[in-house]
């Protein structure tokens, strides 16, 4: 079971998890008014940490919040709750919320100083079975906001979404949209037809994944081909192989979608080239600077 480590990061401090506390009027309580990001530690080094940095900093421009750290000043962070019991194999949050006031307003006051937060888990490897035989998916239609490119802590459809796949006896739903494939509950989805990766563009009804940029950068290394584009339904279902990606999990194989075998109902032969490149890639950034 993963464990979270003692230590989290509250507004410039660092101080016992278990004794942090943040005011019940701060609107990431009130209204979910916060962003976040996910960074997996591999060796104790934050993987792709600049990317996820971006990717915070694209969140909170879209909702109208300046960048409150630096990449240098995350990393300097990241780095100080890693240092604690030497975790290797883990994963960092950190969120921004908008802040506290005196109130419940929709529209925010100006001037609210952000609440800055961020603490480490432990990442325990996945069972071997689920690379061996892969997961099960279900699908479902896509009831999330309309903005699903902005990393928000607004996670309520996505909870309701996951806990049916959990229901079935599956690892993830996939979710459909006007006929289209978008993305999982907490994943990108890559469908896999004739020898080509495809993945939904991104746009405002999903969330830009930083692993799916690493699955794209691999699959040319390997001259695999893939494209960003609509995926129909049609698609999603005849897919010769289907992969989940996500940030503390690297890429997993469907292996049934709606309790139908996807492909030969085994990893495929993309999958597996595509997880040693990714394996051998964490390899290669063992040791290097995160930034």
């Amino acid at each position: 079971m993963s464990l979270v480590l003692p230590l989290c990061y509250l507004n410039g401090s660092y101080q016992p998890l278990a004794e942090a506390r943040v005011s019940p009027l701060d609107r990431a309580f009130l209204f979910a008014d916060a962003v976040y990001e996910v960074i997996p530690v591999y060796g104790g080094r934050p993987f792709r940490l600049r990317e996820h940095v971006d990717r915070l900093n694209r969140s909170l421009d879209a909702i109208g919040m300046a960048a409150p750290r630096t990449h240098r000043q995350w990393c300097d962070i990241c780095e100080r709750l890693l240092a604690q019991d030497g975790a290797r194999e883990s994963y960092i949050y950190l969120q921004v919320s908008r802040g506290v006031e005196l109130g419940r307003n929709h529209a925010w006051p100006d001037g609210l100083a952000p609440t800055l937060f961020a603490y480490v888990t432990s990442l325990d490897a996945l069972p071997a079975p689920l690379y061996e035989h892969g997961v099960a998916a279900i699908t479902r239609a896509d009831s999330r906001w309309a903005r699903r490119d902005i990393k928000s802590t607004a996670l309520l459809a996505n909870v309701l979404l996951k806990r049916l796949a959990v229901d079935a006896g599956a690892f993830e739903t996939i979710l459909i949209e006007n006929d289209a494939l978008t993305e999982g509950s907490s994943t990108t989805v890559h469908v896999i037809a004739d020898g080509v990766i495809h993945t939904p563009p991104n746009g405002h009804h999903i969330l830009p994944g930083t692993t799916r940029d690493v699955v794209t950068e691999l699959a040319d290394r390997l001259q695999i081909a893939s494209e960003s584009r609509r995926v129909s339904v049609g698609e999603l279902r005849s897919a010769d192989e289907i992969w989940l990606g996500a940030a503390t999990r690297a890429v997993l194989p469907v292996t049934t979608l709606d309790g139908q075998a996807v492909g030969a109902g085994k990893p495929g032969p993309l999958w597996k080239r595509l997880h040693a490149a990714f394996t051998d890639h964490i390899q290669e950034l063992a040791g290097t600077p995160p930034l």
